[in-house]
């Protein structure tokens, strides 16, 4: 048997986690005496025999934690994954990795300003890591995404199996991750994830990354566990401000309040290129130019004549554009006016 094999049986024990891994390979001495002390059957072997089949069918990659692909920094984590399952491009796990993550009920400027950040740091050679969660997470992934080239610029870490794409909304987003990146687990392939797992799964994320960059998040969300974790492993943490009234707003503010995190305001705060930063500036006005209702709108209700002065447009300007964006979801009419979602 192979050592990955043995690893395998060893891991997909029950009750056998990375720190119990650990302690069975310091007191036996290698996966092969852990192996014949634990007294695997014949079924559990049939079961390791089969996930490794089904890996190798779906083009999904072992990479235990003294493989020279194995990403540096989860190495350093303590108790990290001795084997993790990759699918896609493997690459992705030996550039510069940075981690983004937030809230799954993100506002669509926060989005914007999330796929802006990880487009450049994909252009600049980085990996953008994050869970594939819609929201802040799917910001990060499709920013990165967009970032030209054929280089691999993303990285999904997933709480089931490689091959379970979670949530079903993302199906062509895992594909596209496919693409130019990765998608990584921990968990047996096919395995379908319970709450645990994404706590889980939000440690990967954080030890990952070389710095984590929280956007929208709620104080007692799972963004701000990642963000906990982060600091555990001395990561360097950048959070995106949120207007105080929006509870969204929570996480983030708290953590540049107490110290715990720098203001993030842009992509300037990373790189100081002077053609990007120009590029990036008239991508700016151009996407205020085309959503200037829409930026205008938060969680405080504006009437339409006070939208027209801020927009400076007509108050028939507004109405069109108004009708439009509700029809889209992504504003709605209350007693005072009308809000974003």
């Amino acid at each position: 048997m192979s050592d990955l094999y043995e690893k395998l049986l060893i891991l997909r024990t029950p009750g056998i986690g990375p720190v119990r891994f650990r302690d069975l390979i310091n007191r036996f001495g290698s996966p092969r005496a852990v192996v014949d002390a634990i007294g695997v059957n014949t079924a559990h072997i049939d079961t390791v025999r089969r996930e490794m089949d089904t890996a190798q069918n779906l083009g999904i990659q072992y990479i235990c934690d003294d493989d020279a692909a194995y990403p540096v920094t989860l190495r350093a984590v303590h108790n990290h994954p001795p084997v993790i399952s990759v699918r896609g491009n493997i690459n992705a796990l030996c550039r510069p990795i940075i981690s983004i993550v937030g809230t799954r009920h993100a506002t669509g400027v926060g989005m914007r300003f999330v796929a802006q950040i990880a487009c450049e740091f994909a252009a600049h050679g980085f990996t953008v890591a994050s869970g594939m969660a819609i929201g802040t997470d799917t910001a990060a992934h499709r920013g990165a995404l967009t970032a030209h080239g054929d280089n691999p610029v993303t990285i999904a870490v997933l709480a089931g199996g490689a091959d379970y794409i979670w949530p079903t909304e993302n199906e062509s987003l895992y594909h596209q991750i496919l693409e130019r990146g990765a998608i990584i687990s921990e968990m047996p392939v096919g395995f379908v994830p319970v709450a645990t797992n994404f706590i889980q799964r939000n440690r990967w994320v954080a030890g990952l990354g070389e710095k984590l960059i929280l956007g929208e998040a709620d104080m007692n969300s799972g963004s701000m566990t990642t963000a906990r974790f982060a600091a555990e492993y001395g990561r360097e943490i950048w959070a995106i401000p949120s207007h105080p009234a929006d509870s969204r707003g929570a996480g983030p503010n708290s953590l540049i309040a107490n110290g715990m995190a720098h203001l993030c305001m842009g992509v300037s705060d990373f790189f100081h290129d002077e053609k990007n930063a120009s590029k990036n500036k008239k991508s700016e006005k151009k996407s205020e130019s085309e959503n200037s209702v829409l930026d205008a709108l938060g969680i405080i209700p504006l009437s339409e004549s006070v939208l027209a002065q801020i927009v400076k447009k007509t108050i028939s300007e507004i109405k069109r554009e108004l009708v439009i964006l509700e029809l889209q979801g992504l504003i709605r009419k209350t007693d005072g006016g009308y809000v974003r979602v």
